[in-house]
């Protein structure tokens, strides 16, 4: 299950790069316009309507890293991932540091970047104004604080409601540790510490342990999903 579609705006110059993209994104359920130079792509970004920008590096009349630049120094928020063959730590650093969101070093996997397009898309689309999360029969009241399941009451702590909140959420989806790391401790950087996996223990404890049917799973290699249907 994904979210709706988002509208993006790819800025490369690669004509053959470009169609490829713009039509995956598209199969992949999102609008995507292209701009095929740094200039046009500018003025496309400025009028604003996209939630998140792919932004070539290396692009013909302006560069990427000035377009973004003068986006934000405009005070344009839009969410920038910047694809680049310039992949080196000195590369992404200096792309993060002109106001990039991400970063993908070329040649990338279709998958990775549409999976970072997705991450960087929710932090503009509007949070809905929902109060009661359920999967299943657990049930999550975001304003009483209170978690039940199968109408029992279950005592969480507030780093673990907040976990459970996030992964309500988003629940059906595959939810990474970096999605996790960001948006639930706000790291914006690993940690390398078992911290996920100990709340996850826990968390899984208190609302799978003395229930038949589980909800919380591990999605070997990816992350973790809740779900009702195993």
């Amino acid at each position: 299950m994904r979210g709706p579609p988002s509208p993006c705006l790819v800025i490369e110059d690669d004509t053959e790069a470009a169609s490829y993209l713009v039509k995956a994104l598209g199969e992949a359920g999102h609008v995507a316009d292209h701009a095929a130079d740094g200039e046009s792509g500018y003025g496309m970004a400025a009028e604003g309507g996209y939630d998140v920008l792919v932004v070539d590096r290396m692009l013909p009349k302006r560069d990427g890293l000035s377009v973004i630049a003068s986006l934000r120094a405009e005070g344009n928020t839009t969410p920038v991932l910047i694809l680049s063959a310039l992949g080196q730590v000195d590369d992404r650093v200096t792309g993060l540091r002109a106001g990039g969101d991400d970063y993908l070093p070329k040649p990338y996997a279709f998958s990775e970047l549409l999976a970072r397009v997705e991450v960087l898309a929710r932090r503009t689309t509007p949070a809905e104004a929902q109060t009661v999360y359920q999967v299943g029969d657990l049930e999550l009241d975001r304003l009483a604080r209170m978690v039940k399941r199968n109408e029992q009451p279950i005592i969480l702590q507030p780093r673990e409601f907040r976990l459970l909140e996030y992964l309500m959420k988003y629940a059906g989806t595959v939810v990474t540790r970096t999605m996790l790391l960001e948006n639930v401790w706000d790291y914006h950087f690993d940690p390398q510490t078992n911290v996920i996996d100990v709340h996850i223990s826990r968390l899984r404890a208190k609302i799978d342990k003395e229930f038949d049917t589980p909800l919380l799973h591990t999605v070997r290699g990816a992350g973790y999903v809740l779900r009702a249907d195993g």
